[in-house]
């Protein structure tokens, strides 16, 4: 057994449901279950109810997770097919524009080419007075981030392409999406892209046992995608959960069972074991989970944080009674894993620690005064 000294990790897509679903999941709670999974910030997405589509919407979100969070949390605004372009006012305040155009609900779904082009140039037209937010650097806007699947990823790509709008692809999971993204990087575009450990480590094989439980979007994709995943590793930047949180109850449900999975703490003793198996190294997964989403994000460090994680000789199955999420369930149930993350330290100040949260709601940071964004 050895013990890891890790950077606090970030995880760039998560979803912690709040406003309108805090029976699945809360700031609280979300974040409580981040530093059990040894992340210090998170970046949380904007389909909740209502959608985080304009400034007022943004502000209130940002005042919940500022009386909950245990972590340091960014807040992404949403582009929504009735509010046009409400959301760029509060641009400069959130994480990034996140752009659903493949398998979501409601108002956030784009799926015209008008509407999307709109919001490639409209947001690329405010980079033009404010500047990007790259590289560390915490003034300007952030990236558009994609769920752009099958066909979509092709014209994302392009309109990024056009005008020169830095562009984020989340959930990657097929191996024509990773190969495309190559072919992208390889002739300058300004892409980036992020995969989940669920694809990583799950497969249609998988899908049957874990029924509703395996079920999320993008699905579950086919080995020779996921070894697709794994042979263009150095095309990925970041790992991300997409932490989904469902209830038991809504999983079990005999019509239309809502699609995905919590993921927060299950990605570190993956990736650890992973690391053991020879697959990784440990400077993958600090580049991934650490310094890659700050420099594409533009996330502002945080001085005196790590992670301190044990490496078990032998794996131990993956017991759901350790989970902090409000679900209290994981895909990865059982499975046998080496990593297990014992004390997690922020700003210089212990918040974790043998399974107990020390750190008081509120603690947490909201990121890039998100508080109190431009009406």
């Amino acid at each position: 057994m050895t013990t890891l000294r890790l950077p606090g990790l970030v995880d760039a897509h998560v979803h912690l449901r709040e406003p309108g679903y805090e029976h699945k999941e809360d700031f609280y709670t979300g974040t409580v279950a981040a530093l059990a999974g040894g992340v210090t910030t998170v970046l949380d997405m904007p389909n909740t109810q209502p959608p985080t589509a304009t400034p007022a919407l943004l502000r209130e979100k940002a005042r919940l997770a500022a009386a909950k969070a245990v972590c340091d949390v960014g807040l992404f605004v949403g582009a929504t097919n009735d509010r046009a372009d409400a959301y760029l006012p509060a641009a400069q305040h959130a994480c990034g524009l996140k752009i659903y155009v493949s398998d979501t609900f409601g108002s956030l779904r784009i799926d015209s080419l008008d509407l999307l082009h709109r919001l490639f140039r409209t947001w690329a037209g405010k980079a033009d007075a404010v500047g990007y937010r790259m590289d560390g650097r915490e003034q300007g806007l952030g990236p558009i981030a994609v769920h752009a699947e099958e066909l979509m990823l092709p014209v994302c790509l392009n309109l990024s392409h056009l005008y020169d709008v830095p562009l984020h692809v989340v959930h990657v999971s097929r191996r024509s999406e990773i190969e495309l993204i190559r072919t992208a990087k390889e002739r300058g575009y300004r892409v980036t892209c992020e995969v989940t450990p669920h694809h990583l480590f799950l497969t249609t094989e998988d899908a049957a046992r874990l029924g509703p439980l395996g079920d999320m979007r993008p699905r579950l994709a086919t080995p020779d995608d996921q070894a697709a995943l794994w042979e263009n590793l150095d095309v990925i930047d970041l790992f991300a959960t997409d932490h989904a949180p469902h209830t038991l109850a809504e999983k079990a449900a005999l019509e239309t069972p809502p699609p995905g999975v919590p993921g927060l703490e299950t990605m570190l003793p993956l990736l650890i074991t992973a690391m053991v198996e020879g697959r990784l190294t440990e400077d993958d997964i600090v580049a991934r989970c650490a310094h890659n989403p700050r420099r594409v994000y533009g996330l502002p460090a945080q001085p005196d944080t790590w992670v301190d994680v044990v490496v078990e000789d032998q794996p131990v199955p993956w017991s759901n009674e350790r989970m902090k999420t409000r679900v209290g369930w994981s895909p990865f149930a059982g499975m046998p894993l080496h990593g297990r993350v014992e004390r997690v330290t922020l700003r210089g100040e212990v918040v974790y620690e043998d399974g107990r949260v020390l750190a008081a709601p509120g603690s947490g940071r909201v990121l890039f005064g998100a508080a109190n964004p431009a009406a």
